[in-house]
């Protein structure tokens, strides 16, 4: 029986005790549903007809007017065209605070785009890095970086921690991180999650973005075969997007103290280490600011978010983002798992849009501020 697998991401972490997310064929359900029964294992059906949810949010569209960018609508998902029409208007449009420019080239060949964002109040200032959409069907992430993006540029004048904010650091915001796979998502397969490299053995395309960063590369929780969801790729940083974003991490490392990368699903905020057991050099500090911006989110609309360190939390796994900018000296790197925890999974509506948004937005902030007070 093949199933997509969905939560969690490997095989490897199915164990007794603990629930699986699964996507099954409809051919298979007639065969899949006794034996589950035979085997004594419970299971719920979360979503009866995924064609009809997934039509639901990529049907046509027309009534949402997506061209006008003075009214752009941050409460729907939007194609990568139309987040890269999107940064360009703001580009041309808030100058004084938005710089967008490219990190480098795609797969595919497309840019990687980022948006620096922040005021040119001194020459020097330190800087965040927030980037969404590493895995390509996670499209709340997306959704979330240009919400902060607006939320920045719309209340800035009135809210003194923006302010604050915009004037102390700057932020690097990768809308989308994995470009090639995004598209992808968007026109042939809704549930794609690698990058779209070819793989000349296998015929299989992609490799985990998450799992391709030279930090205990290809290790637990990543896998070396081509076809699977968790491959890490034939080397660390085979990965343009990666090799590319971790060029300009590593070129601006002094400068970035705070890295935040936005996944889905699980309603989890983690922090080092993925890969290991180990507990952190600098613990309290990264701790007591995941432990305030759980708080701070949750008082929003009551949302409980676990957090701790990705290996306990979570579960252990190689090569990622986070791992790899921690061991790179950015001293607050964090991964945020999304809404929700598996009834809608990676089919979040996009009612729960704002919602979602609303409440990292009070994380991150958090977040950022606990960086600008010197923790010892």
């Amino acid at each position: 029986l093949q199933v997509d697998l969905w939560q969690p991401s490997s095989p490897l972490h199915i164990a007794e005790g603990t629930a699986a997310d699964v996507r099954v064929p409809q051919n298979t359900t007639p065969s899949l549903l006794p034996f589950l029964q035979q085997a004594n294992i419970h299971y719920t059906i979360l979503i009866s007809d995924l064609q009809q949810a997934i039509e639901n949010q990529t049907g046509v569209r027309s009534h949402r007017n997506r061209r006008s960018l003075s009214g752009y609508n941050y409460e729907v998902y939007h194609s990568l065209e139309e987040i890269e029409d999107w940064m360009h208007y703001l580009n041309r449009t808030h100058s004084d605070l938005v710089h967008m420019f490219s990190v480098g080239k795609s797969y595919e060949g497309r840019p990687l785009y980022v948006l620096k964002l922040g005021k040119r109040s001194r020459p020097y200032k330190k800087a965040v890095w927030i980037d969404c959409g590493i895995h390509a069907r996670e499209w709340i992430g997306p959704a979330f970086c240009q919400w902060f993006v607006k939320e920045a540029l719309q209340t800035h004048q009135t809210d003194p921690d923006m302010r604050k904010m915009l004037t102390q650091l700057y932020f690097y915001i990768m809308p989308v991180f994995n470009v090639d796979g995004y598209h992808f998502s968007w026109t042939n397969d809704r549930f794609w999650r690698k990058t779209r490299s070819k793989n000349m053995r296998f015929h299989c395309h992609g490799v985990d973005a998450n799992r391709n960063w030279k930090v205990k590369w290809c290790d637990e929780g990543a896998s070396l075969h081509p076809c699977d969801d968790t491959y890490c790729g034939p080397f660390p940083e085979s990965e343009p997007e990666v090799k590319a974003v971790a060029h300009f991490l590593r070129k601006h490392r002094k400068q970035i103290k705070a890295y935040l990368s936005f996944h889905a699903y699980a309603q989890m905020l983690l922090y080092p280490y993925s890969y290991k057991y180990a507990t952190i050099p600098n613990f309290n500090c990264v701790e007591s600011a995941a432990y305030n911006a759980v708080n701070a989110l949750q008082s929003a609309y009551g949302v409980r978010y676990r957090y701790g360190p990705a290996s306990s939390t979570l579960y252990v796994s190689s090569g990622s983002s986070m791992d790899w900018a921690y061991k790179n000296g950015i001293p607050y790197a964090f991964a945020f798992e999304l809404r929700d925890t598996g009834h809608f999974g990676f089919l979040l509506p996009e009612t729960l849009i704002k919602p979602t948004c609303t409440e990292t937005m009070l994380a991150v902030k958090n977040i950022t501020l606990h960086l600008l007070k010197k923790c010892h």
